[in-house]
């Protein structure tokens, strides 16, 4: 029965998907048209290398962010709830929530 619900709700999903796929997919084809029609072949393909580009710096952008994340925020936050669970008398699980605070903070306030 469970299983049944969740293959109509999936089927669901799937044709409103498929429904805003041809929605982007006719926006897409007439910002094309458009293109191609006051700027010629050599726009679309200027607007190609635009838009890769902005994908590009968009996601190097979120890479970084993320690595930085890891790096000043995860690492130190985790090295001090398991450092100070080993010297307080409280738990690793108990410690992380303050020390991923405090890194947020200093992080914050650091600049």
């Amino acid at each position: 029965m469970l299983n049944g619900e969740i293959l109509t709700q999936i089927k669901g999903l799937a044709d409103q998907a498929s429904q805003k796929a041809d929605e982007y997919s006719g926006v897409i084809s007439s910002v094309q048209q458009l293109i191609v029609k006051h700027f010629g072949q050599n726009g679309l393909y200027a607007a190609y290398i635009v838009l890769a580009v902005l994908i590009l710096f968009i996601v190097s952008r979120l890479g970084k962010l993320a690595f930085s994340t890891v790096k000043y925020l995860v690492i130190p936050s985790v090295a001090l709830a398991f450092i100070g669970s080993l010297f307080v008398n409280q738990s690793f699980v108990v410690l992380l929530p303050v020390t991923v605070t405090l890194c947020s903070l200093f992080l914050l306030f650091r600049g």
